[in-house]
This record gives C-alpha cells, structure tokens and sequence, in this order.
C-alpha cells in the first residue's frame, strides 16, 4: 500500500477489494481520503469509484459483513453510501464524466474510465487514486503530479483551470477553501481562472455556496479564504454586505479604520478561542450594518452610531438570503450583534449595577459568548491599549459575577406571573397585566426591590392601586 492507513482502515479497504474482484469490477480508492492520507491528516471516510456500477459494489461490500450495514444509495446518481460503524463511512459511485451546461445548476452524466473521472476532479491533489485491483493492489495512481503539489503546497486544476471551473464553479470556492484549510497557495494560472469565472457562481445553488462558506469560516484561519474570496471577485457576487464593508475614508484629516480587515481580524481572533460556526458568524456580522450608518460630523470624524441595533435587524435578512437556519442560532447571532457594544460601556468609571444588571439579563446563557466576542473585537496594534482593554473586561466580568450571585439576574422568571396578576385583579389576558408585568421587572433591574416573591407581590399590589386596580379576593 503506497499510503499509511491504520488496520481498521485496512480492513474495510480490503472488505472492499476483494468485494470488486468476486464481481470482477475495476475499482479505486480515490480522492479526500488519499489526499489526507498523504498530509498525516486525519479521516472519516473514504470514497471508492469503479468503472461500472457502484450501487452494486455497495451492496456486495456490505454482504461481507456481519451484521450487514445499511446500503443507502440514490439511484439517479448511481452513488451510495455505508456507514461501517460511528466514525467511519464508505461512499461508491462508478466512474463517469460530468459537465454542467452553461446556465445549468445540473450536471449532465455518463458512464466513464477511471481516466475520464480523474480528470473531473476538481484539483490534482484530489484526482489521487489507490488501485484495489489484483494486479497492482495499493499502487498509487497519480496522472497530474499531485503528489508533487502536495508537497510543494499548491492548489492546481488537473485541466485547464477554465474547463474545470467552468464544469463545476463550486469548484472556485473549493480551491479557496482548500487553500485556507491546508495552509496551501493557489496556482497562478489556477487563480487567474477563479477571477475569470468568477461570474459562473451564479448558477449554483445557494445551498451549495454556503455549505463550502461555512467551511471557509470554520478554518483555522478563516480570513485568508475571505480575503481570496474579496481578491477573486466571489465575495461581492455572494456576499455583498461584507464586501461593503471594504476601504477606509479620509475627510478634512479625519479616517475610518477598514472595517473589512478589522472583521477578518476579529474573526480570526475568535476563532483562536472557540470552533463554534454561530459564534464566528456572530464576528463577521457584528459591524455589517456600519456603512449604512456611516456619517461624517463637522469637527469630530466619522460615526457609525447605532450600527449594532441595524445591523441586528440585518441579520434575519442576511441569514434568509444565505439558506442559514432562521432558529435559534440566527437568534445568537442577531443578540450578539445587537449586544457587542455594551460591555464596552460598562467599563467606565461609576457604572451601576443596574446598567450590569441590564446586561446580565439581556444577555442570559449567552454573557460568556458575548464577551468572548468583545475581547476579540479588540484589534488595536497598540499593545499597552489591548491590555487596559482585556483588562478592562475582566472588570467587567468580575462586577457581572458579583452582580449575578447577589440578584439571579441571567435567566430571570419573574416571581409574579401573568396568571397570578389576572386571578388576583380578576382581568382577562390585557394591557393591565402587561404593564404591572414590566413595571416588575424594570423595579428589579433598577434595584427598587430585591429579586424575591415577596417583594414582587408587594410592588405589584402598589402598582396595581395607582393604576385604580384592587384585588377581588
């Protein structure tokens, strides 16, 4: 076997070879797989092609276990899939060439050597292939140098980079994220073809597009691939918003930082902290709303006051327009993005602890993420102004903290509920019980009466009087 895989590994690999000889099938281990294989990285499945049918592969394969797994596979595509136990998955399909039409989201399919399927495949360090036939079992099968390119830290189309991408443009954003990714570069004639078809983008589904963003920005690094995305022209053809936020402006000596480069950097930032997608997308989103608030005044320079709250109401939009869940995770984001700014303000002298009390409960569960968002927010090249910053969180923090242990502030259920107002007042579902309702929690979080049921029954017998209200029982 010319690549390291470990026995399990092996085990499935050779379930697999002897499975394609009985049916007397020319079959390769291919793509993701080898590559990672090569690079010490690890992996979760493997794909095998054979040059006939892979549906009847899968299921011979699956014969030879015992227990047989389940063969899940879609005939219109001729592919199919095993899940051989929890962390391991072999995917089948049987050779074939593909291209999609000019304004077709659909490639057109036929069966192929497995020459023709190394040759749509999308970079050469993906058309690497592990024979399982008799005759050369475990020979690797590299046409276009990919192991060249492996090692020389390339991104290159096994075609000519405009046949490539124009088949599949997904493709575009595959290279740009492979190279984020792997830490690699992008041919120079490979990325002349990206910014050439850029405009291809067009005709793939939005599904398709964000899946391939959300790995970009799950890198370990993500800004590089938005900076190639920015630098190729995609960007602005999937993402306008973000490109808008691109370039600094200078009026009668006055300037902006570059709010594009500043989100890169707080997204990178956060992301040396935390692999959660929603918390990422939560620093790429949270100045966005920045050029629609951009305003110049007369001896004072540019403001962006109250970006946070538009660019809170953006992110719904943003979310639907990308295919992103409009649940609870778009929900994360809009809070933090609506809440970015407040800790900042906390960290001035005298506050109160009813401005933490606020926060606290705006922010409930999500208080740590939103801190973890403001201290990456933090991009000053000046060292001695990060510290009185990251110092100044921890302020923050600890008055939180100190806060939250003497109210129960995060989570808060009032003491007093709706029901209980109604059947002590005698009213029906109305303005009344809305208003006593507020007024409650408004009084806890002013600090005029402790967070407690008797104290809140109290208020609420107060407040009811002033507004002409006198229990029925």
């Amino acid at each position: 076997m010319d690549i390291n895989c470990t026995e399990k590994e092996l085990f499935y690999i050779n379930k697999v070879g002897a499975a394609a000889a009985e049916l007397g099938v020319e079959t390769y281990l291919v793509g993701g797989f080898v590559r990672d294989k090569l690079l010490g990285r690890t992996t979760k499945d493997a794909d095998f092609v054979c040059v006939g049918d892979g549906i009847s592969l899968a299921h011979a394969v699956a014969a030879r276990f015992k227990p047989s797994p389940q063969v899940d596979y879609f005939k219109n595509f001729g592919t199919a899939h095993i899940r051989v136990d929890r962390e391991f998955d072999l995917e089948f399909v049987g050779a074939r060439k593909e291209s999609y039409q000019s304004e077709s989201r659909k490639p057109a399919v036929e069966p192929g050597t497995i020459a023709d399927d190394q040759d749509r495949r999308d970079f050469t360090i993906n058309a690497l292939a592990i024979s399982l036939n008799p005759d050369n079992f475990g020979k690797l099968v590299d046409p276009f140098e990919g192991v060249k390119d492996l090692e020389e830290k390339i991104i290159r189309t096994p075609l000519e980079p405009a046949q490539t991408f124009s088949d599949d443009p997904l493709r575009m954003m595959r290279g740009i994220r492979f190279a984020t990714q792997l830490g690699f570069r992008i041919e120079d004639k490979t990325w002349q073809g990206i910014i050439d078809n850029a405009h291809r983008i067009r005709i793939i589904s939005q599904e398709r597009i964000t899946d391939e963003l959300n790995k970009i920005i799950l890198a370990p690094k993500p800004s590089i691939g938005f900076d190639l995305l920015y630098k190729s022209g995609l960007l602005q053809l999937i993402f306008s918003p973000m490109v808008e936020l691109a370039g600094a402006e200078y009026k009668d000596g006055h300037g902006h930082k570059d709010n594009f480069y500043h989100t890169l950097q707080v997204l990178d930032n956060l992301s040396a902290n935390t692999n959660d997608l929603w918390l990422r997308w939560a620093a790429i989103l949270h100045d966005i709303a920045k050029p629609a608030t951009k305003r110049f005044e007369e001896g004072h320079g540019w403001t962006f006051h109250g970006h946070e709250a538009v660019g809170g109401r953006m992110v719904p939009k943003i979310f639907s327009k990308l295919k992103l869940p409009q649940n609870e995770k778009m929900r994360l984001v809009k809070k933090l993005v609506e809440l970015h700014l407040r800790p900042i303000s906390l960290t001035k002298e005298n506050i109160t602890d009813s401005a933490i009390r606020r926060l606290l409960f705006d922010a409930g569960d999500d208080f740590d993420a939103l801190m973890m968002l403001c201290e990456a927010d933090i991009t000053s090249k000046n060292k001695q102004k990060v510290k009185r910053f990251l110092e100044n969180f921890q302020l923050v923090r600890q008055r939180c903290k100190e806060v939250e242990e003497k109210d129960h502030v995060r989570n808060w259920q009032p003491p007093i509920t709706g029901e209980l107002i109604m059947g002590t007042f005698g009213l029906s579902p109305s303005k009344p019980v809305g208003l006593i309702k507020d007024a409650l929690k408004e009084a806890m979080l002013d600090g005029l009466i402790p967070n407690t049921y008797e104290a809140a029954y109290s208020f609420m017998l107060e407040k009811a009087a002033e507004m002409g209200l006198k229990p029925v029982k």
